[in-house]
């Protein structure tokens, strides 16, 4: 690896970049003495950071030097589950895994998978050399689905990818819909800017099931059923023609099916749509007035809206707003939900698909990783899984029906590995951990997707123990496979060099640690959309090619509201402010802000099941069940529970966590989760 720049002497500031899943992507200033990491800022250079972090992360240094951190290899010694290991040399665990991995690889690759994700958003870090090493094996290729893909495929097939407005121009708005976002807890720097826009005589509503703290500093808040957005959206296209809130000029220039989609809004009716979206029907004309009277007006979509059967189909029908009223004309005008589409990432010099030489593996969805662990070998799904290479993510804690997924890791049989700083859930089922860096000891570089500036990550400090980046881990189990080919000598500034070529100013990334990607001021103004037609595709030709509906529609959920006599209350499950995802959970100052596990519960329906605020209660369903204290509040509406997470299963009070109860479904596009498609019943413990 690399040394670090400018990371000794007293007092010496590094510049570098946040890691985590998060749209702000936020610049860091970390600063160092005698070689040891002291504070963690945001760089106020940075018009998007401003110098600003949320609580999570202006605590990093708790992160990397905590008590509990892996600071060397580890081979298991008891039970899986269990968390009993040893320290091993990096030797021995390398070995030993590439020992394991041989036999399997010479009776099929495929038997082998690769399970990650997001826990650190570094190109270089998460796939630059990971990709390689799998490709080359012909391990199975792992659909990487568990976050974003539904409203991702609902952008591509409407606005032809992930594109949208400026962040920065939402402070010109008029009116802001925060639909699907709690911007307060994940969105924090957007939440700047929509407050600017406040100051200046702007209208916010937030549309979300629960009442966030972001919903608390908004004019209004519409606390609709989850999976129900689509049909909100349908209705609001329905008083936009019938009121004649219509830009009939930029819909006759720049879109494409609008007779198509005018026959399906006018299906909608507010009334129809109030009585499926459980909010009153003035509401729903009122905002559709707003939204089609003020201007400029615009969307800040959030993905919590697009984890349900329909999500794909509510965002494509929520991304047809802005064209039917000509939003897009002004800068301040539009719809973000993921700015990543502009980046113009090299994939392919990252990640070398040519490395598979002709060979085609077989793709498993991460969402299913419960049930695909528990398959035998058939020919519809190919070998047993093996072995499991786990990096960037702790699916015993995230993915969803936990339950399968603890079976399933459990196999006696299963060859585990683990790359991590912490003995997660996941952590505890390896036969071998990997101590892995964290963002203050690698190289990396940072596309986002709430803003438009590429970021370089330097290290401020050399490696904590024995920690390695994924890169070098990589490197040395491709060699110790007998990989030889050039591209696994590539060293990590290398491949951030890469992942842009010459579309990015380098030299400016390492002077400043930032360079801004030139978009125009308002990218849609005179249509320009990257659809195979440039037009704001309403019916999409390709999706009705594939069998599919052409026009956004409203799906009902997998397990809709009302349902199920036995299960009759929907539950959502956000994250828990403090918390990202499973990120952060063990580390003390922040989970002593949570408390503990929480279920959020309406008076009427804590009422009727004889609960009492602060009482552990049993959250279940016919996949299973977990426990955790309720929380009577205003912030579920009736008929739904919010339960936060997502907190580590072994901190929980019986050992299990959100997840226990969620299902493997996957949504309508982009096969993506359904973790807000869950119907459950609660009852208090004795």
């Amino acid at each position: 690896m690399q040394p670090p720049i400018n990371a000794n002497g007293q007092g010496s500031t590094v510049r570098g970049a946040c890691p985590h899943d998060c749209p702000d992507t936020c610049a860091l200033l970390t600063t160092v003495q005698d070689g040891r990491a002291i504070r963690v800022q945001g760089n106020p250079a940075h018009r998007h950071t401003d110098g600003a972090l949320c609580t999570k992360v202006s605590r990093y240094t708790e992160r990397s030097y905590h008590p509990d951190r892996i600071l060397t290899p580890l081979r298991r010694t008891g039970p899986k589950g269990s968390g009993q290991f040893t320290p091993v040399s990096w030797d021995e665990a390398l070995d030993e895994i590439a020992s394991r991995l041989k036999p399997i690889a010479a009776r099929d690759p495929q038997a082998i998978l690769p399970y990650s994700y997001a826990g650190t958003m570094g190109l270089v870090q998460s796939e630059g050399m990971a990709a390689r090493f799998f490709h080359r094996l012909g391990a199975s290729h792992l659909e990487r689905t568990i976050c974003a893909t539904a409203g991702g495929e609902g952008l591509m097939h409407t606005l032809g990818g992930k594109v949208g407005m400026k962040v920065e121009h939402f402070a010109e708005s008029k009116l802001i819909l925060i639909w699907g976002s709690n911007s307060i807890g994940s969105n924090l720097h957007f939440w700047r800017v929509a407050q600017q826009a406040k100051r200046d005589g702007a209208r916010l509503v937030c549309i979300d099931p629960r009442r966030t703290e972001t919903a608390d500093k908004c004019h209004e808040h519409i606390a609709l059923l989850p999976g129900t957005d689509a049909a909100l959206a349908l209705a609001l296209m329905h008083e936009l023609i019938a009121n004649d809130w219509l830009d009939h000029d930029y819909i006759a220039r720049h879109t494409l099916g609008w007779e198509r989609l005018r026959e399906r809004a006018l299906q909608w009716p507010p009334e129809r749509a109030a009585q499926v979206c459980g909010v009153p029907v003035e509401q729903i004309r009122r905002l559709a007035r707003d939204y089609g009277t003020t201007k400029p007006a615009a969307i800040r979509l959030n993905y919590g809206m697009q984890r349900v059967r329909g999500g794909g189909n509510a965002v494509r029908a929520i991304a047809c707003l802005p064209a039917l009223v000509g939003a897009w004309r002004n800068r301040a005008g539009g719809l973000l939900l993921s700015a990543s589409g502009f980046f113009p990432i090299r994939r392919q010099a990252l990640h070398r698909p040519d490395l598979l030489a002709g060979r085609t593996p077989r793709t498993i969805n991460m969402v299913t990783i419960g049930d695909d662990l528990l398959r035998e070998a058939s020919p519809d799904f190919g070998p047993k899984i093996e072995a499991l290479i786990v990096y960037d993510s702790n699916p015993v804690a995230v993915a969803p029906e936990s339950g399968k997924v603890v079976q399933g890791f459990a196999r006696e049989d299963l060859f585990t590995v683990v790359l991590e700083h912490f003995q997660t859930d996941t952590a505890d089922y390896a036969d071998i951990i990997l101590p892995a860096t964290t963002q203050l000891e690698h190289w990396d570089i940072h596309a986002s997707y709430g803003h438009t500036d590429v970021l370089l990550n330097r290290p401020a400090i050399a490696p904590v123990g024995q920690a390695r980046p994924n890169t070098e881990v990589f490197r040395a189990l491709a060699a110790r496979m007998g990989f030889d080919d050039p591209c696994f000598a590539d060293d990590d500034l290398s491949l951030c060099r890469t992942a842009f070529g010459d579309a990015v100013d380098f030299e400016q990334l390492l002077n400043q640690g930032y360079a801004t990607l030139p978009i125009p001021e308002a990218p849609f103004a005179d249509g320009g959309f990257p659809t195979a037609s440039g037009k704001c595709e309403f019916f999409s030709e390709r999706l009705a090619r594939q069998g599919m509906d052409g026009l956004p529609d409203h799906l009902p959920n997998h397990e809709p509201a009302g349902s199920d006599t036995r299960h009759p209350l929907a539950m959502i499950s956000p994250p828990a402010r403090n918390f990202l995802n499973s990120s952060f959970v063990n580390v003390k100052s922040l989970r002593d802000i949570e408390g503990e596990p929480l279920l959020e519960i309406h008076a009427d329906d804590a009422h009727t099941r004889g609960i009492a605020d602060g009482q552990l209660v049993r959250v279940f369903n016919d996949r299973g069940e977990y426990r955790c204290k309720a929380r009577i509040s205003e912030r579920a509406r009736p008929g739904v529970v919010n339960g936060l997470g997502i907190w580590w299963r072994k901190l929980g009070p019986s050992g299990t966590n959100v997840n226990e109860v969620t299902s493997q479904r996957l949504t309508d596009l982009g096969n993506g989760p359904v973790f807000y498609d869950c119907l459950v019943e609660v009852s208090p413990c004795a």
